[in-house]
């Protein structure tokens, strides 16, 4: 797979009109994050959903913090059916949903005496290994957690967004089914190449590219009529230019 070769001017200019068009909200001038950014809240938020997506993990996460509560302890000491039962509107398997919360749980106790946030203190490389060990936690979502706690300015890519990413820098987005983590580090290497390496830029990054993606740059229909940026974008011009072939 060829290495990106994105013009830095390019992308900057395309995330600006996305900036211009979206204008997320900011808190002191800084992009803000939605909640939980607690490296421990974002495990369970994650896990809170299926199949994720933010309604479903909020909503889960929400009631599990009301019905059981957050702490590691309440939720070992909740009764399985009582798990079952608060996640059972927000995935689809109740069941293996409880067994994950209750796997956090025990891990961060046991393996990190209750304190995620000193996990993170850790050189960044065994701070993404033992993120890692949790249940459905891979290179996207430990990436996402280092961003999101700002302890690093690694070029995190939304899981979701990886086909945007590719579109505006020029990558192939058939690769997100047939080759994902290639495209993710595809699209790393873009972000790397085009933005600084500060936690507020790639947090906005991050932030549009998510944004983008799920209000007009979808996977399977984008609204490309709608967008603000198909004069900046290689995947629309390439398409246009196959349409009048």
């Amino acid at each position: 797979m060829p290495k990106p070769a994105p013009q830095p001017v390019g992308l900057a200019a395309i995330f600006n009109r996305l900036d211009k068009f979206y204008r997320l909200p900011t808190l002191k001038g800084k992009p803000r994050p939605p909640q939980p950014t607690d490296p421990y809240e974002m495990l369970l938020h994650r896990n809170c959903g299926y199949p994720q997506s933010d309604e479903r993990c909020d909503k889960g996460f929400h009631a599990l913090k009301k019905e059981i509560g957050l702490a590691p302890q309440k939720i070992l000491d909740a009764p399985d059916s009582k798990l079952r039962e608060v996640m059972r509107p927000s995935v689809m398997k109740p069941e293996l949903t409880a067994f994950r919360l209750k796997e956090i749980a025990a891990r961060v106790l046991d393996e990190f005496s209750g304190n995620m946030r000193a996990v993170l203190k850790r050189p960044l490389p065994e701070a993404k290994k033992a993120l890692k060990k949790f249940p459905t936690v891979g290179d996207s979502t430990a990436e996402k957690i280092l961003l999101f706690t700002r302890t690093a300015p690694v070029a995190a890519i939304p899981a979701n967004a990886v086909h945007t990413a590719l579109r505006l820098f020029g990558g192939n987005p058939d690769w997100v089914s047939a080759k994902w983590n290639a495209a993710y580090r595809f699209a790393q290497d873009a972000v790397r190449d085009a933005f600084p390496e500060n936690i507020d830029a790639q947090l906005r990054v991050y932030l549009l590219l998510k944004h983008h993606a799920r209000e007009i740059c979808k996977l399977s229909r984008p609204l490309c009529n709608q967008c603000p940026v198909t004069s900046l974008c290689p995947y629309f011009q390439k398409s246009q230019r196959a349409s009048r072939a």
